[in-house]
């Protein structure tokens, strides 16, 4: 299944901030960092739920934010870049 993770961590001290860095960390095992705090990729449902489970041992769920949007098997996603900037899943050298 194909999915997009965004999300928002509050960054008030420095304890947010390494909040901020795990979960782009755990976020960057699973997925492809299109850009700041958006993700996108390929992943089995397994997989999904345990990045579910891993980004929800660290965020505080009262003050960040985390979305997942889903796409069904039969929904081909359609990108469009508008700006002069690499696609960052263009795998090709």
């Amino acid at each position: 299944m194909r999915v997009i993770l965004i999300y928002d961590i509050a960054t008030d001290n420095q304890e947010d901030q390494n909040r901020l860095n795990t979960v782009r960390k755990i976020a960057r095992k699973y997925l492809h960092h299109i850009q700041k705090s958006v993700f996108e990729g390929d992943i089995t449902p397994s997989r999904l739920e345990k990045l579910k489970k891993e980004i929800l041992k660290v965020v505080d769920r009262d003050r960040d934010s985390v979305i997942i949007y889903i796409l069904r098997e039969d929904v081909k996603l359609k990108r469009e870049i508008l700006t002069n900037t690499e696609d960052p899943l263009d795998t090709f050298i």
